[in-house]
């Protein structure tokens, strides 16, 4: 076994009190590597919490959706009311009210603004949503690593020969056969956001990669549990999202 452990942890969205728990069960040594896949703000109560526990500690954190949603309300550091409008609406306005005041949340936009749509550790790619399948890397953008959904879920084969894709941003649940608080596995990828904000889930996941070992901790129920990954995983064939697919357009 390696001197220090890689874990990966999965959509906060402001959940700061669950994401204290869950490094209780984590327990990172000094040497540990700890990784967020984006969305940490919005929908929960505390995401001021949650930026400064990643700020003071220097966790790599990937871009996330809602994180750029936060930027686009505010290029240049001013107020845009379209893109302020779509940030507010899809949990935004949680965000502002676990600030002491909007100056305090601008502060942080220059964070924000730092974080890599990516990062390529070797045998992991972390990204927040996926990838175009069918784009060679030079041509994807912001657009596909943080939003994308069927289209990297369908993949038929694996991106990468060498590397496991870790993504967040779609809950997990909403995939086919997908059980409330269960990591979804697809054709070389991983999603590990079990839908911490989400009433039907309050899962928060923390996925040991060195060791493939899942924590979880449930922000509603108040409870955590360790699992060995074969255990907290559902595989996600790609014929089950096109399925799914051309039910919905025939609907």
């Amino acid at each position: 076994m390696s001197g220090y452990r890689r874990i990966f942890i999965g959509d906060v969205h402001g959940h700061f009190d669950g994401l204290m728990k869950l490094m209780e069960a984590i327990a990172p040594g000094q040497d540990d590597q700890i990784y967020f896949v984006g969305d940490l703000i919005d929908r929960g109560p505390k995401s001021a919490q949650v930026i400064q526990f990643v700020q003071n500690n220097r966790y790599p954190c990937v871009l996330g959706n809602h994180e750029q949603l936060l930027l686009e309300a505010f290029p240049q550091g001013r107020p845009f009311t379209p893109g302020l409008g779509a940030w507010l609406h899809s949990g935004g306005q949680n965000t502002v009210n676990s600030f002491s005041d909007a100056a305090d949340l601008l502060k942080h936009l220059d964070w924000f603004q730092t974080l890599p749509t990516y990062l390529d550790l070797g045998d992991v790619w972390l990204v927040h949503a996926g990838l175009h399948p069918q784009l060679p890397l030079a041509d994807q953008t912001s657009q596909e690593y943080c939003w994308i959904r069927e289209e990297f879920h369908s993949i038929p084969k694996p991106y990468f020969q060498d590397k496991l894709i870790i993504t967040g941003h779609t809950i997990t649940f909403t995939l086919p056969g997908i059980r409330p608080g269960m990591l979804a596995q697809g054709q070389g990828w991983l999603d590990i956001d079990t839908g911490a904000y989400h009433p039907k889930s309050g899962w928060l996941t923390g996925f040991d990669f060195t060791n493939q070992m899942v924590h979880q901790v449930n922000v509603f129920q108040r409870r955590s549990r360790t699992l060995p990954l074969a255990d907290a995983i559902t595989p996600v064939l790609p014929e089950q999202i096109l399925a799914r697919r051309r039910q919905v357009l025939h609907s």
